[in-house]
């Protein structure tokens, strides 16, 4: 296919070194538009088969698929300039702007995909979630599907569970970096180096998420497996039931969610 790139920023980049480490599109294939010159032209420096347009226009008439990847408060003018004048398939990486919106922009029955990506994407291991317009196809939601599984996994979901993903997976990373630097600093205080606390602390975050994604067993049975009767493992969990994680946790993907609805609806 030949892909478009509509903002070429942290986010937009890692998914563009994502497809391109896949296979799933060659360099020469890929038209790429920033407001920042500069940042396209960085992003080409490392693939310099890569087109650089100097207007979102150009990547509309020559790409297959478009990803736009800018600011939310960019989203009208440039959906609007898009306006009757493209066939592409838009896949929408901007926070808060809904299908219904985007659809008054860009037309109706337009192919719009709308996805929340996470940070951990930049490293090829995010989550994604998207949905479709009424104007999108099975093959375009696949097509969406394969381009976000390029840095990690993705599902398709009704739009109106796009804030709760928002407050789950896209405002997570920040829950879990919290997280390891808590148990970084208990390690600390019970004698380990910082070095070795942190690295102790981030490692066994990692390899208990890998441990739930690949043997698909509920965390609560691999919790189990490690709890012995009276041993350390229990020891430490009555302390986190005792001063409340579980429930911080889920009211932070409450308030997080609560959140999210109210900046989409401008409050």
């Amino acid at each position: 296919m030949k892909l478009g790139l509509i903002g070429c920023g942290k986010m937009g980049s890692a998914l563009l070194e994502g497809v391109i480490k896949a296979n799933l599109v060659q360099p020469s294939d890929v038209f790429i538009c920033d407001a920042y010159p500069a940042a396209a032209v960085a992003l080409k420096s490392n693939h310099p088969a890569l087109h650089v347009c100097l207007q979102p226009a150009e990547v509309g008439v020559k790409a297959e698929v478009v990803i736009l990847a800018v600011k939310p408060k960019d989203m009208q003018p440039l959906l609007e300039s898009f306006a009757g004048n493209s066939a592409s398939l838009f896949i929408s990486i901007a926070a808060g702007i809904t299908l219904t919106q985007m659809e008054s922009w860009l037309g109706a029955q337009m192919r719009i995909i709308r996805v929340m990506p996470n940070t951990p994407a930049q490293i090829g291991r995010g989550y994604s979630a998207f949905a479709r317009s009424s104007g999108a196809s099975d093959a375009d939601a696949e097509t969406a599907r394969v381009i976000f599984s390029a840095v990690g996994l993705a599902d398709e979901v009704a739009e109106n569970l796009l804030d709760a993903i928002t407050g789950l997976s896209g405002s997570g990373p920040a829950y879990i970096f919290t997280i390891i630097e808590a148990l970084a600093d208990g390690g600390v205080l019970m004698g380990l180096p910082r070095a070795a606390a942190l690295r102790a602390a981030a490692q066994t975050v990692a390899g208990a998420a890998q441990m739930v994604i690949e043997t698909s067993q509920h965390p609560g049975a691999l919790r189990d497996a490690v709890t012995s009767p009276g041993g350390t493992t229990i020891a430490g969990l009555e302390q986190l039931e005792a001063h409340g994680l579980r429930n911080a946790l889920i009211q932070a993907v409450r308030k997080a969610t609560e959140r999210s609805k109210s900046l989409a609806s401008g409050a």
